[in-house]
């Protein structure tokens, strides 16, 4: 029987090639890896897409989640009995009724909530709202300190912003089970700039 394949799922503010170096290095050891893209319009909506791409995969699946992606695997995988296990890379992790919103009200506020800023019009496929993204001036410094600053650089310019309504979106299931935890120094990005330690971590969940 094959092993599983890694599906990785991107979060908000970026795309699945940030992926790059995880992926050369998964396949390089002989895993099939897909990185579908996450729309970033809600958790429910994302997690059909999710769910659709895992669904047309014939063998087991590891999902993995970067930040708000954590949420979208969360909810997808409660309904697909073909994935195996979970990997949440600095992810939101929910529980049935919370929204990556309530769940950090306990906590000082992060630095995106003053460098993130609202677009001047309605999100396009949400109820309304608008979509939300980081200002330029502080966006290494919130998302990915530890890349080259040209790097940074084309990462603001092509930044895919989230709907707003998706942080205040509860969730309405939870697949994910007992966890193994592991600390990697680096930024919220950090699969980018060290992708052979966040590898090194997916494997275990492989095994």
């Amino acid at each position: 029987m094959p092993g599983p394949t890694v599906v990785l799922v991107h979060g908000a503010f970026a795309d699945a090639s940030g992926f790059a170096g995880v992926i050369r290095e998964l396949e390089s050891a002989g895993h099939t890896v897909l990185a579908p893209p996450n729309p970033l319009r809600g958790v429910a909506y994302d997690a059909g897409v999710v769910s659709n791409v895992v669904k047309a995969i014939d063998g087991p699946v590891v999902l993995v989640g970067h930040s708000y992606g954590g949420a979208v695997i969360g909810q997808a995988s409660a309904g697909l009995e073909n994935v195996t296990g979970l990997v949440f890379l600095a992810a939101f992790g929910l529980e049935v009724g919370e929204s990556c919103v309530t769940v950090q009200q306990p906590f000082p506020p992060p630095l995106l909530a003053k460098t993130v800023a609202p677009t001047s019009y309605d999100a396009h496929g949400t109820a309304g709202g608008p979509d939300v993204y980081v200002h330029k001036e502080q966006f290494r410094e919130t998302f990915c300190a530890d890349v080259p600053v040209d790097m940074a650089d084309v990462m603001f310019a092509t930044q895919r912003p989230l709907a707003f309504a998706a942080l205040n979106e509860n969730a309405t299931a939870a697949g994910w089970m007992g966890a193994t935890t592991e600390t990697i120094d680096g930024s919220h990005t950090a699969f980018i700039a060290k992708p052979v330690a966040v590898a090194t971590f997916i494997r275990q969940a492989l095994r």
